[in-house]
């Protein structure tokens, strides 16, 4: 795609690009067709909710025609995304938007009550898909959407992904964004100690010597306090946007949109991750690429280019995608 990201080449040409992203609140939606009649919507609302071609059309909101213009500039051949309502959802918007450039698409339902989960686009089969949304600690369950485990044959080598939506640092009981934080940090914690664990039980004693990567919106900054701090400074991997760029470029998300805070660094956060195992790093092409021609013009600190359509109230989300290439 013009203007995206490039792919570079090397001499054996098996280069593989990752990248994650929460394109925030994918939802399909539906209404009556302008051609059903009046008899004909109230028999449909009567006998309960049935998509019918013929009295329901797809709405999609405006956003996500920008959403799938940075899924396409990331160049990615497998892209994790977070914030996908079902699989009917994500293949129409991959037919629609997309052009069908992602053969091979995959949302196993998970456990949010705002059916937000965790899914996937790849150019790549699946060779296995894993949920492990059912893990429980006493009653109640770890991860708030998944932990969705896909793995691929990449050049004749096994490629596994974790794929993760933490648990919001909302907390609506808080006085404040620092006691939120703090109030929802262990369940976020929990989270990223499982998804070691999983590793672990995965792959044995070594787990740095194979090819796999975490990815995914784990809703904390890597800071001191953070509650995922197991995770992202596990010695079986690298933090490549902590490793490979300048502190000023490792932000992913700007949510608040209020002027006093537009300006101010501490709202622009790391909260995405590409976590590769060290294996899989040691095979890293260039650096890592934080895609932001999506994001909101009110995040007045990246002065970069935008899509032309973007606007203080449109965009492609609140989140930019995180992006990587590998030689496998």
């Amino acid at each position: 795609m013009a203007n995206g990201i490039k792919k570079i080449k090397t001499n054996n040409n098996m280069n593989i690009t990752i990248a994650t992203f929460n394109c925030e609140n994918l939802f399909n939606r539906f209404k009556f067709s302008e051609k059903a009649t009046e008899a004909k919507i109230t028999a449909a609302v009567q006998n309960g909710f049935i998509i019918d071609k013929k009295l329901f059309k797809t709405l999609i909101a405006p956003e996500k025609e920008l959403t799938a213009k940075a899924i396409l500039a990331t160049n990615a051949d497998i892209i994790a995304l977070q914030e996908v309502e079902n699989l009917d959802t994500l293949k129409s918007f991959n037919s629609k938007y997309l052009k069908g450039n992602y053969p091979y698409s995959l949302v196993i339902d998970g456990n949010d009550p705002r059916l937000i989960d965790v899914a996937v686009l790849s150019k790549y089969p699946f060779e296995l898909i894993k949920t492990h949304q059912f893990l429980k600690k006493g009653s109640n369950k770890i991860f708030s959407r998944d932990c969705l485990q896909v793995q691929f044959s990449i050049n004749g080598q096994a490629l596994t992904l974790f794929i993760n939506h933490f648990k919001s640092m909302l907390d609506k009981t808080a006085k404040d964004e620092i006691e939120s934080r703090k109030n929802t940090a262990p369940k976020r914690k929990l989270q990223a100690k499982t998804v070691l664990d999983i590793i672990s039980q995965t792959f044995g004693a070594t787990p740095e010597q194979h090819l796999w990567a975490v990815l995914g919106d784990f809703n904390d900054y890597p800071d001191k306090i953070c509650s995922v701090n197991e995770l992202i400074n596990s010695p079986w991997l690298e933090n490549i946007v902590k490793t490979k760029l300048p502190a000023e470029e490792q932000w992913t998300h700007f949510w608040d949109t209020t002027k006093a805070k537009a300006k101010l660094p501490e709202y622009y956060k790391q909260i995405d991750y590409l976590l590769p195992s060290l294996a899989l790093a040691n095979k890293l092409v260039g650096n890592p690429t934080i895609y932001r021609e999506g994001i909101t013009t009110n995040a007045v600190l990246y002065t970069g280019k935008r899509m032309k359509e973007v606007s203080a109230k449109i965009a492609a989300s609140d989140h930019c995608p995180v992006v990587a290439t590998f030689n496998i």
